[in-house]
């Protein structure tokens, strides 16, 4: 009886490497693609504030696009730069009624060869002083 038990116990030994083997694999790839999402989402929040922030100043009752474009580009500079999004590029529109801004970059990526694009947008209606 005394060693049927040990020879079982002789017979299992490296089953725990193999397992993690498989399973190392998966818990990286889970860890990863949670921290991309991350990333992604981050970066989408920002470029949402940027265009928000870059769409109020265009707005505003003495705002051109010029300066909801350069409102944009500063927020998105102290929000981390390229530690946030990279090849960022901001554009607008104003007319007499709306003033628009579009933020466009790239979501940081720690998955190799695989970069997501992110685009936000914000309008806002032009403010008229009237009496």
């Amino acid at each position: 009886m005394f060693s049927s038990s040990r020879r079982r116990r002789r017979d299992e030994r490296g089953s725990v490497a193999i397992q993690m083997v498989f399973l190392m694999p998966a818990l990286f790839a889970v860890m990863f693609l949670g921290v991309q999402g991350a990333l992604y989402y981050h970066a989408k929040q920002v470029a949402l504030a940027a265009a928000q922030e870059g769409a109020r100043e265009a707005g505003s009752e003495n705002g051109t696009r010029e300066s909801g474009v350069a409102t944009a580009n500063g927020l998105l500079q102290d929000a981390g730069g390229s530690d946030v999004m990279t090849s960022t590029s901001v554009s607008g529109s104003r007319t007499t009624t709306t003033a628009t801004i579009i933020v466009t970059g790239k979501s940081l990526s720690v998955i190799p060869g695989w970069q997501v694009t992110v685009r936000q947008s914000a309008s806002v209606p032009v403010e008229r002083l009237t009496e």
